[in-house]
């Protein structure tokens, strides 16, 4: 998988739920269909509550990595309108 394209890059590490989501929601809604968007967090409420209202919001993760100090980034492939 390090031959996806990140379209987006959107930083969630600097505030807490639920203003995380929308954080990332609104970067999403920002790419077009198909188009990936990185989204980088802290571990703890993040990982559980992004991931999971991403789905629900109908985009398709992709994977979720674990860097060395601590935070993770998520992987997003914007679902269709």
């Amino acid at each position: 998988m390090a031959d996806i394209k990140i379209d987006d890059y959107v930083d969630i590490t600097d505030v807490v739920c639920p203003i995380t989501f929308v954080k990332a929601k609104v970067a999403i809604e920002e790419l077009e269909p198909g188009q990936i968007l990185s989204v980088h967090m802290n571990e703890g409420e993040p990982i559980q509550n992004v991931p999971r209202s991403m789905k629900e919001e109908g985009h398709k993760v992709l994977k979720l990595n674990k860097n060395d100090d601590g935070t993770y980034d998520l992987i997003v492939e914007k679902g269709e309108e």
